[in-house]
């Protein structure tokens, strides 16, 4: 007899329909699964057998054949056992065959026949908005992350009893209701605040332009100057995330089985910080079938890199594709899967091995040569991506024994928000959010240069040698510093300030 349930497969972050297929026929005992399927979901043969026979249902002692339709999409995941273990039961005429049609199925089952939660929801349940469903039927620990999509009822289970019981409308289960936390929660109070910064003014005025404009930053400077301390204090300036973006964001660490069930919604910008000895796979994600990786977990929030030239070069190398296009895409034999990536990489280095170059209280004791090679360590192209580089020097002690405090992160983050909503407004209707994703059609439309300003341009551009991406960063820039100072226009000093913001560039550090 054949019967066939619902489930659906998330890849990247895209969720596909799946048709479970059960056969049981006459036969010496055998339970087989076709269809692409990986490890995870090969060993759900041992886990549906015992959850059906624990739960107190007959297991059939019959030739069992699951087929996994479409048979060209791979399935991996512990999610298909419980649309297996539904079809089954179907098949052996314990659920009737049109009860559980209009839904879509997704849970791991444990040997004694609780249902377990699975990575992947909220892709799911996005994708099953547009499969025709009444609902879908997930572990009550991934129901309020399903929730979230509100076009779709979601049905928590906790047992596959409970799941028969309420297809055989024995018992009824309540929607779950998303609790709308997130638009209620729009100040969130950052531990790590402006405030607690001793100086560094300069350094603190370029954070605040990359966090208005979106831009990338390098920090360079000797150990104890600050730089950590600064990158942690970016997200207390940064906009609040808006909902579709706290979507994007919770999708992917749903993905990674890295989201908190007692979390819906991920209401805080990421701050992810690898450890310089991590892998490119790491960073970009990968696996037989891919999985995001530091950069996607950084979507829409910051990637800190901390010690930039001890990163392998192919590792930093991997980072130009998704600085430039937002997306990181893996291939792999069989198939091709891509990430959302658009992230703020903030990054800081020594400006010589030894980390005392240029301090005029400790002398360098690194070569010319150790210096150069320490350097060039980060290739032109990468460096050319980082839109700030700055100077940050060693405080000095009369600094740190000041009582005087800085400027708070509230009050710095209230302009980095009118140059947002200015970008929000300029770029209405556009798949661009902050300035720093502008492109040449973009630059050329909001970005008008009077012939003094391109005269002072062309001019720097000239004698710093400056690349066409540089050049085009510059004016990026400089946008963002209009946009802080409220200004319609670019003006010369916007330029001229945005120049300062490429110290590599002029060979000052």
């Amino acid at each position: 007899m054949i019967a066939i349930s619902k489930s659906g497969v998330v890849l990247g972050v895209n969720s596909f329909p799946i048709d479970v297929e059960v056969d049981v026929s006459s036969g010496l005992p055998a339970f087989n699964i076709v269809g692409l399927p990986e490890n995870a979901v090969k060993e759900s043969r041992e886990r549906v057998k015992s959850s059906i026979k624990n739960s107190g249902f007959p297991f059939p002692s019959q030739k069992i054949t699951v087929n996994l339709a479409p048979a060209d999409i791979k399935k991996d995941g512990t999610g298909l056992d419980l649309p297996i273990a539904a079809a089954i039961l179907c098949a052996t005429g314990i659920l009737p065959h049109d009860k559980f049609q209009y839904f879509s199925i997704l849970g791991e089952l444990s040997l004694d026949g609780a249902i377990k939660p699975t990575r992947g929801i909220l892709p799911f349940a996005i994708g099953a908005e547009s499969w025709d469903l009444k609902g879908i039927i997930v572990p009550e620990e991934n129901a309020k992350e399903a929730s979230i999509v509100r076009n779709i009822s979601v049905f928590p289970v906790t047992t596959l009893t409970e799941f028969v019981q309420f297809i055989l409308d024995e018992k009824e289960i309540s929607r779950a209701v998303f609790d709308n936390i997130f638009e209620n929660d729009s100040e969130i109070n950052f531990y790590d605040d402006f405030s607690d910064v001793i100086g560094q003014s300069h350094a603190k005025r370029a954070l605040e332009v990359a966090a208005a404009g979106g831009h990338n930053v390098l920090m360079v400077g000797p150990p104890g100057s600050g730089k950590t301390m600064l990158s942690k204090r970016l997200p207390s300036i940064l906009p609040p995330l808006t909902f579709e973006e706290a979507i994007e964001t919770t999708s992917i660490y749903s993905v990674a089985g890295l989201l908190d069930t007692k979390t819906s919604i991920i209401k805080k910008r990421p701050f992810c910080s690898p450890h310089h000895t991590i892998s490119d796979a790491g960073l970009i994600g990968g696996g037989a079938i891919p999985k995001p990786g530091q950069v996607s977990l950084s979507h829409n929030g910051i990637l800190f890199l901390d010690e930039l030239p001890e990163f392998k070069k192919n590792v930093l190398e991997s980072l130009r594709q998704p600085m430039e296009d937002g997306v990181v895409t893996i291939s792999r034999s069989a198939l091709t899967l891509s990430f959302p990536a658009r992230f703020t990489l903030i990054a800081s280095q020594n400006p010589c091995p030894c980390g005392h170059l240029g301090n005029t209280k400790k002398a360098c004791a690194c070569s010319q040569g150790e210096i150069v090679r320490y350097r060039n360590k980060i290739s032109g192209p990468l460096m050319d991506r980082l839109d700030i580089q700055i100077e940050v020097p060693a405080v000095s002690y009369e600094d740190l024994s000041s009582e005087k405090r800085g400027e708070s992160s509230s009050a710095i983050r209230a302009r980095v928000l009118r140059a947002r909503e200015i970008q929000q407004k300029r770029f209405s209707g556009r798949q661009i959010y902050c300035n720093s994703q502008m492109g040449a059609k973009e630059i050329r439309e909001y970005c008008h240069l009077t012939s003094e300003n391109r005269a002072f341009l062309e001019k720097m551009a000239n004698k710093f040698s400056l690349s066409a991406r540089a050049y085009h960063r510059i004016i990026k820039i400089s946008r963002t510093i209009a946009d802080l100072e409220g200004a319609s226009h670019i003006a010369l000093e916007h330029l001229a300030e945005a120049v300062q913001y490429r110290s590599l560039d002029r060979g000052s550090i």
